[in-house]
């Protein structure tokens, strides 16, 4: 799923029809800016921000620790504590409140900024073929049916996929969005379009995940052909961005790959003031391979995903497969920077393959926290364990992909203590 750990909405469409928000609900979200503005004020910002800086540039004070519970903010902050009535300004409130809960309690490296993203409001026309969820429901398994039934009788409905930009609910939002917070926060329009260009998740949706590993044995030109058209649709979506002056800068306090955040003086800048790819950081993955072969996932996954990093002018790769074992393939990537290693890797093997020459993202479990009552030595002893396999690498702790807290917010709040305390010693 796109993770949006910078503040700001994480909406893609805005009711055209929006109108202002009402007294009560910009008291409320004025108040609420007021506080996170007075966060961002204080000093450990700036102390943080030399962290996140000097591990980019492979030059680590110490390991980095960040946590974004996911859906465990669930449990954080709930319905019953916002206090807004209006759909959107609810939705504004609840990002603030996350914000508060991070600069006030959560006790990790996240930097708080006094500034609020806006996305767009837009529609992406999709690929053509569109599935349907079955038993869709926010932090639910599900399932769905396959569009891509036969290829040579669906391959011809697959559509490029456009981005369809509605400027005028865009400037609306920011607008009124303004109104409310400012002057306490800057509020800007800046989306984050994707999340990956890992390519396989909009494969196994069109195609199925059983019978995607069929067709790589039984129609592999049918998947190399597919992956070439969904290569070449995310080639023209980001050109198309670029075109219409439409990215933004993820070189500051933006959140990249799948944990970590991307300060960093390294990537080039246009001297037009038109933000390319080139300027940006870049990230694919593809979780869903896992029982692939190097040799295999070479030859039906990241030669497609090759020519979309190259675009970029530092990249993060992986998320929760296991890359120790396909390194010699991904070690590839172009301008490659920050590797996930996740709880299915092998921590020893990938502290002797990154070294000091990428960032060590490291992935914990988080099943831990997923109880009422966490172990705490047992976190403590596998935080321990892992940074010393990668004592001299450049690490940062990521804690995310929580389903649950086990109903108790104080766990991210202790693994946060548990996970500062071993990253200083």
């Amino acid at each position: 799923m796109p993770n949006q750990a910078a503040m700001g909405l994480t909406i893609h469409n805005v009711d055209k029809h929006i109108t202002a928000f009402s007294k009560k609900d910009i008291a409320v979200l004025r108040t609420l800016s007021k506080r996170v503005a007075e966060v961002a004020a204080r000093d450990e910002q700036a102390e943080k921000r030399k962290l996140w800086y000097a591990l980019n540039a492979l030059k680590p004070i110490r390991p980095v620790v960040f946590c974004d519970p996911e859906n465990g903010w669930n449990e954080i902050v709930t319905e019953r504590d916002c206090l807004c009535e209006g759909n959107l300004a609810r939705n504004i409130e609840y990002t603030l409140r996350k914000e508060l809960f991070w600069g006030e309690t959560m006790g990790d490296d996240r930097v708080v900024d006094a500034a609020f993203n806006l996305p767009h409001a837009y529609v992406s026309t999709g690929w053509g073929l569109p599935f349907q969820r079955i038993g869709e429901e926010y932090g639910h398994a599900y399932a769905w049916e396959p569009p891509l039934k036969d290829y040579d009788g669906d391959f011809h409905r697959l559509r490029l996929p456009k981005l369809v930009v509605d400027h005028e609910a865009s400037d609306r939002l920011l607008a009124l969005t303004r109104e409310a917070l400012e002057p306490y926060l800057h509020v800007q329009l800046n989306t984050a379009w994707w999340w990956s260009c890992g390519l396989t998740r909009e494969m196994i949706y069109l195609r199925g995940m059983e019978q995607f590993f069929y067709d790589v044995f039984d129609k592999p030109e049918k998947v190399h052909k597919t992956m070439a058209f969904l290569r070449d649709g995310y080639l023209g979506m980001i050109d198309a961005l670029e075109k219409a002056g439409l990215l933004a800068l993820n070189n500051g306090n933006a959140y990249v790959g799948s944990g970590g955040f991307g300060f960093t003086d390294e990537l080039p800048k246009n001297e037009s003031g038109t933000v390319r790819a080139m300027d940006m950081w870049g990230f694919s993955e593809s979780q869903e391979t896992v029982s692939m072969s190097p040799a295999m996932f070479d030859e039906f996954v990241f030669q497609y995903q090759y020519p979309i990093l190259e675009k970029f002018g530092l990249n993060c790769y992986g998320c929760c497969e296991p890359v120790d074992v396909r390194w010699d393939v991904v070690r590839r990537t172009p301008r490659l920077r920050r590797v996930s290693i996740s709880a299915w890797a092998d921590p020893h093997n990938a502290a002797e393959q990154l070294g000091d020459r990428y960032v060590y993202s490291h992935k914990p479990s988080p099943a831990y926290l997923a109880t009422r009552h966490m172990d705490e030595s047992e976190v403590r002893r596998q935080l321990r364990a892992t940074l010393d396999f990668a004592k001299g690498c450049c690490v940062e702790l990521v804690m995310k992909d929580n389903n649950t807290l086990g109903n108790n917010p104080q766990n991210v709040v202790d693994w946060c203590r548990i996970a500062k305390e071993e990253a200083c010693r």
